[in-house]
């Protein structure tokens, strides 16, 4: 999975490596695809990464649809090759129209069929491209999914970005993934 790091092996693991693995196995997503196996290096930034984690997915009061598509504005925004090939099959399932999904890969303009899609994608990319967000985005935002989500959504993107960050840092592929969403 890893070009950059070494191979983890759970027989030369830490107890503290140890420990962030069962949570992470036992917890909601059950699996380590994603940054969890180079994080593990570190098992103090596993331990409490993964738990912003599990909160940022599973937690901020956005519905799955709005969540994933955050998830993908940030893997284009990074170019992430894992964090797309993991989230893009569970946006689709949540709703998340393909066609919508690939304008937002390849950089087109994207064409909305609802406010709140739209309001995620706004947003997203003025957070990400003014590392500020309009007021009448956040205004929107708001009004849309009231104050406290709005929080969770900035918690949201800062974890995702963190994960495209760990990703591509250390050349990382996600399980299974033979094709890659972006050019590099």
């Amino acid at each position: 999975m890893s070009n950059r790091l070494p191979d983890f092996d759970i027989n030369t693991a830490s107890d503290e490596q140890k420990a962030v693995l069962e949570e992470i196995l036992t917890g909601p997503r059950g699996n380590l695809n994603g940054p969890f196996l180079g994080w593990i290096h570190s098992p103090e930034l596993a331990n409490h990464a993964q738990r912003l984690g599990a909160f940022c997915r599973y937690k901020t009061g956005l519905s799955l649809r709005h969540s994933e598509l955050a998830i993908l504005v940030t893997a284009a925004r990074w170019r992430s090759q894992a964090e797309w090939f993991i989230h893009y099959p569970i946006a689709v399932e949540a709703g998340v129209p393909a066609d919508l999904l690939d304008e937002i890969r390849t950089g087109r303009p994207p064409t909305f069929k609802t406010a709140e899609d739209q309001i995620i994608y706004t947003f997203a990319s003025e957070l990400y491209q003014e590392s500020r967000v309009s007021d009448i985005t956040y205004n929107a935002a708001v009004k849309h999914f009231g104050e406290t989500v709005v929080i969770n959504l900035v918690g949201l993107l800062g974890y995702y970005a963190l994960v495209a960050m760990t990703l591509n840092v250390f050349n990382m592929r996600a399980q299974g993934q033979d094709t890659l969403p972006f050019v590099e």
